[in-house]
């Protein structure tokens, strides 16, 4: 968790990620890429609005350091001040029994909470962000001194698998500045406001929007045997194109589910003759990735 406080947060922001602030709100988070004035993402931004002038900023850990120092250089004169709240605050993922053991959380009415992705629901001072709908599942975030009133925190693996089932990409340290906007299907996730003002990366963003294919898309796979894939993992497919690993989730066999950074199936690409190729099942998204 990043806090970021002051009367010129959201305007900071707003010059900071690719996606457009005046679209937050109590009810509304967002989710924005940080990129480098190269157009390589930093790291993905899972965005919420706690007061007007206090938003916060969900990430990995591993990142949280790095993206408060380099937003520090920006921020001049601006009345903005960035803390890794981190240790403030406890984060946990709830959905429906059949998809997770933790469940919906005890004592909530189902209609409690709205199954629309991005709406943010406030109970109990605590803010449940729907990150899906098929199926519908959110993350709680509350403070670390509130009393758990949920089941158990959904396994990682589990939740890890839907993110891999949605295609809802994942930056970690070992590929951070690795991947241009478009290569992490950032436009298909509403993560990109390519009608909003300039901000860090923006023109080589834009220039991928308007002017050119993008050739590497973020796609889904299922290993044909066990397998233990992590982030940044790299290899070739055994179609001869080379990929690496965003996100990864290991199935009950063995096997592992995951996504990656790879040429488009009609893309042309090099062939690596010499290198061992892994056996894949490639599978479908969610959604339609622009051409």
């Amino acid at each position: 968790m990043l806090r970021l406080g002051g009367a010129d947060a959201a305007r900071f922001l707003q010059g900071q990620v690719s996606n457009d602030l005046t679209r937050l709100g109590p009810q509304r988070t967002l989710l924005a890429g940080y990129h480098t004035p190269q157009g390589r993402t930093i790291a993905l931004l899972r965005l919420v609005a706690l007061a007007e002038d206090e938003l916060l900023a969900l990430l990995p850990r591993e990142l949280v350091t790095i993206v408060r120092d380099r937003l520090a250089k920006y921020v001049l004169r601006a009345k903005v001040t960035l803390t890794d709240v981190s240790a403030e605050w406890r984060i946990s993922a709830l959905a429906p029994a059949e998809h997770l053991a933790s469940g919906t959380p005890a004592g909530l009415a189902p209609q409690a909470l709205t199954a629309e992705p991005g709406h943010c629901t406030r109970l109990e001072a605590a803010h449940y962000l729907c990150i899906g709908a098929a199926p519908a599942r959110w993350l709680k975030i509350a403070a670390a001194d509130q009393t758990p009133s949920e089941p158990a925190p959904a396994a990682r693996q589990q939740w890890r698998l839907l993110d891999v089932r949605a295609g809802l990409t994942q930056v970690y340290a070992p590929t951070s500045e690795h991947f241009v906007a478009q290569m992490l299907n950032l436009d298909a996730l509403d993560a990109i406001a390519f009608d909003k003002g300039c901000y860090t990366g923006q023109e080589v963003i834009a220039r991928a929007h308007y002017r050119g294919r993008v050739k590497r898309r973020a796609q889904r796979f299922r290993s044909r045997q066990p397998l233990e894939l992590a982030p940044g993992a790299s290899g070739v497919l055994d179609d001869g194109r080379a990929f690496e690993v965003l996100e990864s989730a290991q199935l009950p066999d063995g096997r592992a589910e995951f996504l990656a950074v790879t040429t488009l199936p009609d893309g042309e690409h090099a062939e690596h003759a010499e290198a061992q190729r892994l056996q894949v099942e490639p599978l479908a998204l969610p959604y339609a990735l622009e051409p």
